[in-house]
């Protein structure tokens, strides 16, 4: 559906970043390591761009075509069309609760969508890049369908030429990807040097995007033919950007300032390492082929594997926890984004999710340490200053200090390093705790030296209002909460350096309320045996064992065979000392 309000659009000469998350298939429920693979990590970044003043466009949606959604369909017993629709509602309710914030949620069959993908394949195959063939598939005359191996019969595809195409693949890959992550890099680097072969582009299906009628094909060929998921997939970029910012207009032309704009515009893709080569070879490669001035990935942030205790996601198993359970439990959104952001995948390495530590994560970094400094601040406010800023001057030291960690938070962000800048957030936040120790604020602290006090306080209103902001990308409502209590309206804004006069001597406080609360150690034991992590502690049992039996298998032959070498040379000395005796 489109926006119905002002589309954002780019500015010339300004900073504008168009934002990617991988589109979900619409034929299941995410869990949480798709979460932190694209939708998470990319409104995360959103936020950060936009509370630097950036002009900034998140764009994501639901992929509907596909085989996939087909045999789910099938197994439902409903038509595609119904199934995708019922898990594109799942989809958003799941990311509304997570308060992950798209300009638009859209989806891959629209008219916009169909237009833009035929658009780029005419001008493909007019530029000589796609080529028909003629393959051998098993058809099964009483499905209507390529079923049965006994059912053999040719038929016509067509494949995209990479292979025409890899210069200029090459060319382009080798200038963009600095600003790639090291695994996007490598996985691309592997296609390249296995060297890029044609690729289809359509498959048998009734679910997609029709071939349309060009020059030099049999339309009767292609009549009961789609283009394949993946060469369509991620058109929906473009095609749900274009319902966003021309609505029903099929004529509109403000999509292509996004898309049709690399001068002025970047491009980010936030995905799973296993989407990686289908957004640096087939998509770019489409984009390249159809001669157009396609706005393209400057920055790839590809994730590895979010394991669950041990094991991995499976709903058939019922192991891990999916989106729908993350709000079963009570627990609000930030405590998860924060827990999943604090061990996002990012450094080439699995992480994993664990429930012991999404406790301790809770119980620890947010409330006895962020939690911590904004309640006992707030609270003394209230208790001996009457709930007003106090007049304040803030130290050079404590103000260079903070202002480092600032700038090191602010390069992590821009580097898509989204881990290490919340763990930066909670050295600010402790830096914070460490001055209230250090300057002893307390009873006597107020007696004694008011004016030292009124320091303290006024700098640790404008410290904590500096790590409200610094949080928001992550923890958004937790913002909120913290700016509601120090009486300010939530703009988030992330600024170059401490603004340390932000908030202005005299002004009241609001309400000061705790922002988080225990979670019992109990816990981990029911949240274990609600969502699996007994059956991944089984999973995991049971393959340590199959390697133990596997080790001691290839142990026992090998001591077999040294019997059998051992064997052999003892008959043969015998036989020569029987032969030498005679």
């Amino acid at each position: 559906m489109a926006s119905r309000t002002v589309p954002v659009l780019p500015v010339p000469g300004e900073r504008n970043k168009l934002i990617l998350s991988a589109l979900p298939y619409s034929n299941a429920t995410p869990h949480l390591g798709n979460l932190i693979g694209s939708t998470l990590s990319a409104d995360t970044a959103a936020r950060f761009f936009r509370a630097r003043g950036v002009r900034t466009l998140y764009v994501c949606g639901t992929d509907q075509y596909g085989t996939a959604s087909e045999t789910r369909a099938f197994e439902e017993g409903v038509d595609p069309a119904t199934l995708c629709a019922k898990y594109h509602k799942i989809h958003k309710e799941i990311y509304d609760w997570f308060r992950i914030h798209f300009d638009i949620f859209g989806q891959t069959p629209t008219p916009q969508h169909t237009q833009i993908v035929q658009d780029i394949f005419r001008k493909l195959w007019a530029n000589g890049f796609i080529e028909e063939r003629m393959t051998v598939q098993p058809y099964c005359q009483a499905h209507s369908g390529f079923l049965a191996d006994r059912f053999v019969e040719e038929t016509k595809h067509l494949f995209l030429r990479l292979d025409s195409l890899s210069d200029k693949i090459v060319a382009w890959f080798e200038d963009a990807s600095k600003g790639w992550t090291l695994n996007a890099t490598t996985i691309t680097q592997s296609w390249i040097d296995k060297g890029l072969h044609p690729r289809a582009i359509t498959r048998d299906l009734s679910w997609g995007v029709p071939v349309p009628p060009v020059d030099g094909l049999n339309p009767e060929d292609y009549a009961s033919k789609v283009f394949y998921v993946w060469f369509d997939a991620c058109i929906g970029y473009p095609s749900i950007t274009k319902c966003y910012t021309d609505g029903d207009n099929l004529d509109g032309r403000n999509w292509e300032k996004w898309w049709k704009n690399p001068e002025e515009v970047e491009l980010y893709h936030f995905l799973g390492k296993d989407n990686v080569s289908f957004h640096s070879i087939v998509f770019p490669g489409s984009q390249i082929g159809s001669g157009d001035n396609w706005t393209k990935a400057r920055h790839i942030s590809a994730t590895e594997y979010l394991n669950y205790e041990g094991g991995k996601f499976s709903k058939s198993k019922g192991v891990g926890v999916f989106g729908n359970n993350a709000r079963d439990t009570g627990i609000d959104a930030d405590i998860w984004r924060y827990y999943l952001l604090s061990r996002r995948p990012e450094s080439g390495t699995d992480t994993e999710f664990k429930w012991e530590e999404f406790i301790d994560v809770n119980n620890n970094d947010l409330l006895k340490n962020i939690g911590n400094l904004v309640n006992r601040v707030v609270k003394f406010c209230h208790a001996k200053m009457g709930g007003v800023v106090p007049t304040y001057t803030v130290s050079e030291e404590h103000q260079s200090n903070v202002n480092a960690l600032l700038t090191t938070y602010i390069a992590h962000l821009e580097a898509m390093k989204l881990r290490l800048g919340l763990s930066t957030i909670l050295q600010i936040s402790s830096l914070g705790n460490k001055f209230l120790q250090d300057n002893k604020l307390d009873n006597r602290l107020f007696t004694e030296s008011p004016e030292l006090c009124g320091n303290v306080v006024g700098t640790a209103l404008s410290h904590i209002y500096l790590l409200a902001n610094l949080l928001s990308p992550y923890m958004p409502r937790t913002t909120e909460l913290i700016f509601e209590q120090l009486g300010v309206k939530c703009v988030p804004t992330i600024p170059d350096t401490w603004a340390t006069d932000a908030l202005v001597a005299g002004c009241a406080l609001g309400e000061s309320k705790p922002l988080f609360t225990v979670i019992p150690a109990a816990k981990v034991e029911e949240w274990q045996e609600a969502y699996g992590g007994s059956a991944a502690k089984e999973q995991r049992r049971l393959e340590a064992e199959k390697a133990a039996a596997k080790k001691a298998a290839k142990k026992a032959k090998k001591e077999k065979s040294q019997q059998l070498k051992t064997s052999t040379v003892d008959q043969q000395l015998k036989t020569l000392t029987v032969a030498e005796a005679s």
